[in-house]
């Protein structure tokens, strides 16, 4: 099936910090940070596309785009033809930083494609999550980005599944963004094959830990963000963010590495220790950061029909 060019959406995705500490490719977390696309469907082969904001000078422009991919992987799927397409991107998300931009560009491109294919067939939560999760390799990025909130992801025999959690008002989370990225793929490759079980155990006392303390009790974040699974392993390949998280939790916050890195995530317990913390970091950073002051998304991915207002 060929679809009828003209139809227009709006997609909007927030930007996500995986793990959490000791939720290795489990907990997710989507913050207020939000890319934003435009998508027209033109004739069929046809091909434009207008990026501005972070990547612009770098992400390609043509069919090798991470959100046609997507777009077409969604297409692929329910056995209709992709048409043309027309893509205007703002990114806000900073690309290889640690903050879900790969995932949040998958998400982006399938809430599109079910945009446009919305008087055709139906996309749903599930579908969207099993789609993302094998272009993404693991859904601890792409569930936030799609449901917002906090959430629990996990693989079972049906196929990728989710919780999401509601966080408590006094969890307040700063980013701490640096001018230099991170490659995903170099971070995973430096953890071993194998932990002790000393380890294992130490942060599946802390996981579960975090649940409580992100979603009732805000007191407990330092203890509960502790980490002996990949932050240690991945220190060598990004040494200012180990001495920022080090000189951070020192200083009595609940810092970690934000996803695969560089950025460093503070969850603080209250608006006002946000300020504290960036003072830390301010006297001890050897390296430029960029403070954002964020608050947790709720509502996930969007997608909007532009003629009728649709959500």
């Amino acid at each position: 099936m060929t679809q009828a060019p003209g139809r227009s959406v709006s997609v909007r995705v927030p930007a996500t910090s995986a793990n959490l500490g000791p939720g290795f490719d489990t907990l997710g977390l989507a913050l207020s940070v939000y890319d934003e696309l435009a998508v027209t469907a033109l004739e069929p082969g046809r091909l434009e596309i207008e990026v501005e904001g972070s990547g612009a000078d770098s992400v390609p422009r043509d069919a090798s785009h991470l959100v046609v991919r997507a777009i077409a992987y969604a297409y692929d799927a329910v056995g209709h033809r992709m048409p043309g397409l027309r893509i205007r991107a703002r990114n806000v998300i900073p690309h290889g930083r640690g903050m879900g931009s790969s995932g949040a560009a998958v998400v982006s491109g399938l809430l599109a494609a079910k945009g446009l294919l919305a008087d055709e067939v139906e996309l749903g939560p599930d579908l969207l999550l099993r789609l993302a999760t094998e272009m993404e390799g693991h859904p601890d990025n792409v569930a936030p980005a799609l449901f917002g909130g906090l959430t629990i992801a996990w693989v079972d025999e049906s196929g990728p599944q989710h919780k999401k959690l509601l966080v408590h008002r006094g969890v307040s989370p700063i980013v701490f963004v640096p001018e230099f990225t991170m490659s995903t793929s170099v971070a995973r490759s430096l953890q071993p094959l194998q932990v002790s079980r000393e380890d294992a155990v130490f942060n599946v006392s802390r996981s579960a830990l975090l649940i409580a303390a992100l979603t009732q009790s805000p007191e407990l974040l330092m203890a509960a963000t502790e980490d002996k699974l990949h932050q240690s392993y991945r220190a060598s390949a990004m040494p200012e963010t180990d001495r920022l998280v080090r000189a951070l939790r020192a200083a009595g916050f609940a810092a970690v590495v934000s996803g695969a890195g560089p950025s460093v995530l503070v969850l603080a317990d209250g608006p006002g220790r946000r300020l504290e913390a960036a003072r830390v970091v301010d006297a001890h950073a050897d390296t430029p950061w960029e403070a954002r002051m964020l608050a947790v998304d709720v509502k996930g991915g969007t997608v909007r029909d532009n003629a009728e207002g649709a959500t």
